[in-house]
């Protein structure tokens, strides 16, 4: 109901700035920020009719977007399990305002939506949130409920490795593996250096996460949560896998991007009448330590155990290694030592826990912080902490069962 003049002011405002996010555009590397101004742009092509070009460049860029930012799943390929959900919004919302306006939804945008869809419905835990890896903050799924519980996409579409994270699956038994190696430079703003780290949700809860990632919060607890230790992984002489870059040139037009890479290797996987498995290893340390590592996660379909194999291979001298093995609890839950020290009993109610041990090695119980929403929470963390000897090779095998009293 506002006067004419005002309106005039206000349309013209809008054409202003969208000229100005036109002519910026190819500036901004930030492809979720780029996502959002595409949108923006169709918008006004869709609202002004006389301004149609906006809409046939928004369109043709997002083509181009989607395929160099999105792999052949449809997941991003800087790993980021909350830009996919960021992505997807803004992909629906085009789809959604292009019927509105009559007009022919291109191909690629239906495609890419029901990819998105696919790779969420895969790697969603059972508390309707994303998984916290590599910049993922908690974030939950149920105003999206109705997209993404598409009827026609069905059992087919499922897979045991999106974007890098690998899920295994067994009745309420949910873990989620990261298995996939480092982005690209100028897509590793986010990313989290945390190889082989895993989630793990029972009866629905979590129980084992990582830390979540800080950017909500502040630069400090966003430079935390890339360091390896705030991942639920294992970690030599409490050094991150992957060095981040300082150079603030560099940083500023790649954001804080990785400086040094590494190659995951030996993706496997199986199933049989006793066991759901996977394993996989990284060289990130090999540089540095001489080692490379390896994990094996299996889920007993006798027991309903959560059994892991850490491996520590050896292949040339070095100095004295040190090694952790962190599983940080989600909030709320508390741990206790053991009285043999070699195990931690994790209470989720009053009348319900689990029991982590460990053979042949010490627990400790640690104070630790959640990043994975707006402010800094805190935790504990289960942590298997001892040294190599005489550097030879090393394995530790340990197990999550539930506590029968």
């Amino acid at each position: 109901n506002g006067f004419f003049e005002f309106k005039k002011n206000f349309l013209t405002s809008i054409i202003l700035q969208t000229n100005h996010l036109k002519k910026n555009i190819k500036f901004e590397n930030d492809y979720t920020k780029k996502t959002e101004i595409l949108v923006a742009i169709l918008l006004t092509g869709l609202v002004f009719k006389e301004y149609k070009e906006n809409y046939n460049l928004a369109i043709k860029e997002l083509e181009k977007l989607v395929k160099v930012f999105f792999d052949n799943s449809g997941f991003p390929l800087n790993r980021n399990p909350s830009d996919l959900i960021f992505c997807f919004k803004y992909f629906v919302l085009c789809r959604e305002c292009i019927q509105d306006a009559q007009m022919y939804v291109p191909e690629f945008l239906d495609e890419i939506i029901d990819k998105n869809i696919i790779c969420i419905k895969n790697i969603k835990n059972p508390g309707d949130q994303m998984p916290l890896f590599n910049g993922a903050k908690e974030e939950n799924l149920e105003h999206i409920s109705k997209y993404i519980n598409k009827p026609n996409l069905k059992n087919k579409d499922k897979k045991s490795i999106v974007g890098g994270i690998q899920k295994i699956k067994f009745k309420n038994n949910c873990v989620f593996f990261d298995v996939g190696g480092p982005p690209i430079k100028n897509l590793s703003r986010n990313y989290q250096s945390g190889p082989l780290s895993i989630e793990y949700h029972l009866d629905g809860e979590k129980i084992i996460t990582n830390c979540g990632f800080g950017c909500n919060i502040s630069t400090k607890a966003e430079l935390l949560s890339r360091l390896t230790s705030a991942q639920s992984t294992l970690t030599l002489n409490d050094t991150s896998v992957t060095s981040f870059e300082r150079n603030k040139l560099v940083n500023k037009i790649f954001g804080n991007s990785i400086k040094s890479t590494f190659k995951t290797i030996n993706l496997e996987s199986s199933e049989n009448d006793d066991e759901v498995k996977a394993s996989a290893s990284h060289n990130g340390y090999e540089k540095n330590f001489g080692c490379t590592l390896k994990r094996v996660i299996s889920i007993s379909k006798h027991t309903n155990n959560l059994k892991g194999t850490d491996e520590i291979f050896v292949k040339k001298d070095s100095r004295t290694i040190n090694y952790n093995i962190r599983f940080h609890l989600y909030p709320g839950l508390s741990a206790v030592k053991t009285m043999s020290g070699n195990g931690a009993l994790i209470q989720i109610t009053k009348n319900k826990s689990l029991l982590l041990t460990v053979v042949n090695e010490n627990i400790h119980i640690e104070k630790s912080i959640f990043l994975g929403r707006n402010k800094i929470l805190d935790s504990y963390c289960i942590t298997i902490s001892g040294s190599l000897i005489n550097l030879k090779n090393k394995t530790i095998n340990w197990e999550i069962k539930k506590n029968i009293n």
